[in-house]
């Protein structure tokens, strides 16, 4: 029965092969060939990525990056407070919190980007709030904030959930002896809580990381013209300039960026298994 087990995986096999395995493949073929042969002439070239390296790509590359981060670190600013007293919480308080957390994601990321607009603008709801208060209207829309604020939102649950499970499944033993030692919750929370929190952390950097880094829709909707990131940069050259082969290029420099990133941070996580050492 054991051996028959194994055949249950073949069906993953396939779909992986198909669906990831392949797609990925031609992207590769296509960063590495020009557009002039076709398929009964292929044509092998290093060009898409060399031309990459201009300036103004590596602008964008970088202001990706840079939102990207921001992004993440306001995350983790927000997401550990917010996944640490879910877990303090009773059980069907923690249940409610976690609905509440999850609730937004079940609708459709465009929907939620759109109804930012709907509050950012002109005479979107914050402004019109403020001019009922005397105070004058804010340009809010179509800014680089308005990009960030957009992507927090989106990918805020990201950050909690990997924190949150991380916490909840910790030994509260270790907590009640280090308070009958006489260490300070400060003491408690830098010794035991961060350091067996840590593969949470680290799981959830690399869950907002790497869709704020490849993200379009937001800053394309809320950023306008002053937040071209990546992923903006791969829909113009695939689906306005046709040029497939520089967007496939670019296709693959993000997903070594992103492979780097994940190994980078898979060095902190010193225990595989979901925990850390504490001294």
């Amino acid at each position: 029965m054991k051996d028959r087990t194994k055949y249950f995986a073949y069906p993953y096999a396939v779909w992986i092969v198909i669906f990831i395995v392949f797609p990925s493949f031609l992207v590769l073929l296509y960063s590495l060939t020009t557009d002039s042969g076709g398929l009964t002439n292929i044509n092998f070239t290093i060009g898409n990525f060399i031309k990459f390296f201009d300036p103004l790509y590596l602008n964008i590359l970088w202001d990706s990056i840079f939102l990207a981060a921001i992004c993440t670190i306001i995350c983790l600013l927000l997401g550990y407070p917010a996944a640490y007293i879910i877990s303090k919480s009773n059980l069907s308080r923690r249940n409610t919190l976690l609905f509440l957390c999850i609730l937004p994601m079940w609708m459709n990321m465009l929907l939620r980007t759109y109804a930012w607009m709907t509050i950012l603008g002109n005479n979107g709801i914050l402004n019109n709030l403020f001019e009922l208060l005397g105070f004058p209207k804010v340009n809010m829309l179509y800014t680089r904030g308005a990009t960030v604020m957009g992507m927090v939102y989106n990918f805020l649950p990201f950050m909690i959930l990997p924190i949150f499970t991380a916490l909840s499944k910790m030994d509260t033993g270790l907590i009640e002896a280090a308070d009958d030692l006489g260490a300070t919750k400060y003491i408690v929370f830098r010794k035991i809580i961060l350091p067996l929190s840590m593969p949470g952390v680290i799981s959830g950097i690399i869950m907002v990381f790497m869709p704020a880094v490849s993200t379009f829709i937001i800053p394309q909707l809320l950023g306008g013209n002053k937040s071209m990131m990546i992923g903006n940069l791969v829909e113009k050259m695939f689906i306005l300039n046709g040029d497939w082969n520089f967007g496939s290029a670019i296709s693959i420099i993000m997903m070594i960026i992103i492979l780097i990133s994940m190994s980078i941070m898979n060095k902190f996580d010193v225990d595989k298994e979901g925990g850390a050492r504490l001294w």
